[in-house]
């Protein structure tokens, strides 16, 4: 069984990762942990000392390294992975269970800002601002994060309940 979980940062991808591969005893892969550990470095030194072009296409041989692979697992991808390259291609084609963690703006707003220091893709960004990127962020990504076989509504539900709604659609 390989479950892939997509959607934007702060929607919940690694938590309920976790969750799910704790309850369904199946080996959880953070996708962004997989490359840091591969490569040596965190994902932000590898953009600024190698670029954007080469962390993207070690993003795309690290994911087919994994859906690849003959075991199961429950992944957790960057929640820019499934914009880039063929990658949301590869990982319908990989597997019937792909998720799609979805949260609105302002639920997304609520997780995202009071760690948003940590997140180096807003960490600089005015909180007035905020509100603007994340809605033109999410509108660019959506299409491709639409593609999941399934599509979570996450806002205001427990680590539990969006669980258990995963482990009702899978094949």
């Amino acid at each position: 069984m390989k479950i892939v979980l997509v959607g934007y940062m702060g929607s919940g991808k690694s938590t309920i990762g976790k969750t799910l591969s704790k309850q369904l005893n199946v080996k959880f892969i953070d996708l962004d942990a997989y490359i840091e550990e591969k490569e040596g470095m965190c994902i932000s030194e590898l953009f600024k000392s190698k670029g954007e072009i080469f962390f993207r296409k070690k993003e795309f041989e690290y994911l087919k390294q994994i859906l690849n692979s003959t075991d199961n697992f429950i992944l957790s991808t960057g929640g820019g992975t499934p914009c880039y390259g063929n990658n949301m291609q590869a990982i319908i084609e990989a597997s019937p269970n792909v998720f799609y963690l979805k949260l609105t703006i302002e639920g997304l707003l609520k997780r995202l800002a009071p760690g948003k220091a940590h997140r180096p893709l807003i960490a600089n960004i005015p909180d007035e601002e905020l509100p603007e990127f994340i809605g033109k962020h999410l509108f660019e990504r959506s299409f491709f994060y639409s593609k999941a076989h399934h599509s979570i509504l996450s806002d205001g539900k427990s680590i539990a309940a969006i669980v258990n709604e995963i482990e009702q659609l899978l094949v």
